[in-house]
């Protein structure tokens, strides 16, 4: 009897645990994020995550743990931006996977490339890399489409090339590097300018 007692105590703990694992409690809620959004995210990346301004990245449709992961690198300052600093210090981990949920659900606008020259350059170096100097095809993490895999790379459809070409440029000097296996970093100090500039192009086409 002692031991059918014990089990039983063990079995409802593991129960009450799956329980507490799968309380909508501990998931995110975009509904919760609307008034940060409203009161500090939209200045920069407008209401609906697209923002105006080539300076400040796209948000929409950009994946949830991605943004909750630079949101976290901000407040750390293992991601270093001074503005972005100041307004992720008084997030909590929950206000950052809210926020991330709302801009994943939020619909990304089609953007175009602008220079046909730099565009073909670009999708050889996205879609093949350059051999020669050991540079991978984005595509190989991006998707061919640069829809990114959750959690682990981000969007890159439609995104600034402005933006995408500065954070190329920051992981090339070593001033980003919170990138997993600093992949990118690795990979940016490969490129030129102008391949920089090219992908980047590219990038902001896809769709």
């Amino acid at each position: 009897m002692r031991v059918f007692t014990a089990l039983l105590v063990v079995a409802c703990a593991g129960s009450a645990m799956l329980t507490h694992a799968a309380d909508p409690a501990d998931k995110a809620d975009p509904a919760k994020a609307q008034q940060i959004i409203t009161s500090v995210c939209a200045a920069c990346h407008a209401a609906d995550g697209n923002s105006a301004s080539p300076a400040n990245p796209v948000l929409a449709g950009q994946h949830a743990d991605y943004i909750a992961k630079q949101l976290a690198n901000f407040k750390s300052g293992e991601r270093k931006n001074p503005v972005m600093l100041g307004m992720a210090t008084a997030l909590s981990p929950a206000d950052m996977k809210n926020l991330g949920a709302y801009f994943e659900g939020q619909k990304p606008k089609a953007r175009a490339a602008k220079n046909p020259d730099l565009v073909k350059m670009g999708q050889q170096i996205y879609r093949g890399g350059v051999a020669a100097k050991g540079i991978a095809a984005c595509a190989s993490c991006h998707g061919p489409n640069g829809a990114g895999i959750p959690a682990q790379y981000p969007r890159l459809a439609g995104q600034y090339a402005e933006y995408t070409s500065a954070q190329l440029q920051a992981f090339r000097a070593g001033e980003r590097s919170n990138d997993p296996n600093k992949m990118m970093s690795m990979t940016a100090v490969k490129m030129s300018d102008q391949e920089i500039k090219a992908v980047a192009e590219y990038i902001m086409g896809l769709r």
